[in-house]
């Protein structure tokens, strides 16, 4: 409308801040695949802090939420929307964050994780639990226990474009609870879950080559782990 003043969208803001450098670096992720690398070139944080994209971009760290929203940048400046989804553990587990993207039909994944099984999938899942149960043998915690248990509806983070979620790390904090309020789906019954076996020792170790031990989940082991003292103690590791 005449006289109203044009709101500036998060990427227009993001592209402003950034240096020249950063812009001709950034204009050769043009594929998923190289975002993905992009992000498997940066250690893992050691501490949970919230990072908006134009902070991952300009300290080369983060973990997997900030590092989930920074693909959704990357895939929305390359023309897919920008999308999220969360993956939901029992409680002896971290949530995992993905950037979602769409190609003929089929869904795929960019995203950052300790555990190398938890990173890329190729767009070739026809819909969004197909995906999700990818994930699932790869999704166990430092005691081999397989995690997974459901998963979040997507988030489109254009809803976030008022709040600049490119370049502000104060709305990582919204997105965050906006994930925790949307709907979730479960994945095992009762009875699967009784049944679970352990991860095997061979591909436990394979999922956490080059991990950074610092930024692990470390949950208590289980009392049925452990022997009583006066016997020979068994931990499952």
């Amino acid at each position: 409308m005449i006289g109203q003043k044009r709101v500036i969208s998060a990427a227009e803001l993001f592209d402003a801040a950034l240096t020249k450098a950063e812009r001709q670096f950034i204009a050769r992720l043009t594929v998923p695949s190289r975002i993905q690398q992009f992000l498997d070139g940066l250690p893992y944080g050691n501490k949970t802090i919230y990072r908006a994209p134009l902070r991952v971009l300009q300290e080369q760290t983060c973990q997997c939420f900030d590092g989930a929203v920074f693909a959704a940048a990357m895939l929305h400046r390359i023309g897919y929307p920008a999308v999220i989804l969360n993956l939901l553990p029992n409680h002896r587990d971290d949530d995992h964050v993905l950037a979602l993207f769409r190609k003929n039909g089929h869904w795929g994944a960019v995203a950052k994780s300790n555990f190398s099984g938890l990173r890329y999938r190729e767009p070739v899942y026809r819909n969004l639990r197909e995906l999700v149960m990818s994930y699932f043998e790869h999704y166990y915690n430092v005691h081999r226990e397989k995690t997974l248990r459901g998963y979040t509806r997507q988030v489109c983070l254009s809803a976030f474009d008022r709040c600049q979620w490119m370049t502000r790390d104060d709305t990582l904090y919204l997105i965050a609870e906006q994930l925790d309020r949307v709907r979730r789906y479960s994945l095992l019954t009762a009875s699967m879950v009784r049944q679970l076996s352990l991860v095997d020792k061979r591909s436990s170790e394979a999922g956490l080559l080059g991990a950074n031990t610092a930024g692990l989940s470390r949950p208590p082991r289980k009392k049925a782990d452990i022997r009583p003292r006066g016997r020979r103690r068994i931990v499952r590791f």
